[in-house]
């Protein structure tokens, strides 16, 4: 990337933006950010940004208005908008209202792929968010020093198709496996909140008094078919190995190249302390 380049940011929730404003840079480009009311933490703020511009979700005019203002040709979408703000909390400006009344279904990727339509067509073009953070990308392969076992190598590979069938609608990306049976399944609640819930069901009975209690849980979380890399790129942070370890997950999947840690080698390293198995398949 050319050093100097204008980058415009638009940045969601936790800690992706804040890490890819740093490393953006850190390799010499400007960082213009649009930051969302509802969603931005306060500490973008304090990152070195050019310039920092606050705006509500469903300001699209004033996004675009702002990046032509600042000179910025070329954006990044970095951290999440929550599902239920995106479709309920908003009230839309008339050129997101117009981009919402054109879909024809109501999930996060028909919605925010319209709006990088609306974008290019203003002149912006959105590149991946995985931009400047390369090699946070999970490389191939057993990454935890403990192999998965067996029982825990076939969860991942029953939890694989599964989770791939539910990525395909865009529903969520994560699901929890025991035993080869599905536990719990991600909707608009998150990642996180799908392994609790996970460990909640497995705290209590089965079926015929039988306790479920030592059935160990195997997390697979994979990229959508089509993963759009411009925005919705699957994400572990050391809060999801915390999570786990709160609910009992012993082995987590993810697809190599196409999930970010966002916590690098530090994930790795909760994982090894808590005994817990991370595997990167291939796609």
């Amino acid at each position: 990337m050319a050093e100097q380049q204008k980058i415009g940011l638009i940045a969601g929730n936790g800690s992706f933006p804040l890490l890819l404003l740093d490393a953006a840079r850190a390799q010499g480009a400007q960082v213009v950010v649009a930051a969302i009311k509802e969603e931005t933490s306060p500490l973008i703020e304090n990152r070195g940004a050019s310039a920092v511009h606050w705006m509500s979700l469903g300001e699209l005019s004033k996004l675009i208005e702002t990046f032509k203002r600042e000179g910025v040709t070329t954006a990044i979408m970095a951290g999440q908008v929550k599902h239920k703000q995106i479709f309920s909390a908003i009230r839309p400006d008339w050129k997101l209202a117009k981009v919402l009344l054109s879909l024809g279904t109501r999930n996060t990727d028909s919605l925010i792929g319209a709006v990088a339509k609306v974008l290019e067509e203003e002149g912006i073009h959105l590149i991946s968010s995985t931009s400047y953070l390369e090699p946070l990308l999970a490389q191939p392969g057993v990454l935890s020093r403990r192999p998965p076992t067996e029982a825990e190598q076939k969860d991942m590979e029953y939890g694989r198709l599964v989770a791939r069938q539910l990525a395909q609608y865009d529903i969520g990306q994560t699901v929890v496996i025991a035993e080869a049976a599905c536990v719990a399944v991600e909707a608009m609640e998150g990642t996180d909140a799908t392994i609790l819930r996970a460990g909640e069901i497995m705290k209590s009975t089965g079926h015929d008094g039988d306790s479920m209690l030592s059935r160990s849980l195997t997390v697979v979380k994979v990229a959508k078919p089509n993963q759009d890399m411009r925005f919705d790129v699957p994400v572990i942070g050391l809060k999801t190995i915390e999570t786990m370890v709160r609910a009992g997950a012993t082995c987590l999947a993810i697809d190599a190249g196409k999930c970010l840690f966002l916590d690098g080698e530090k994930i790795v390293q909760a994982a090894d302390e808590a005994g817990i198995a991370i595997v990167a398949g291939e796609g």
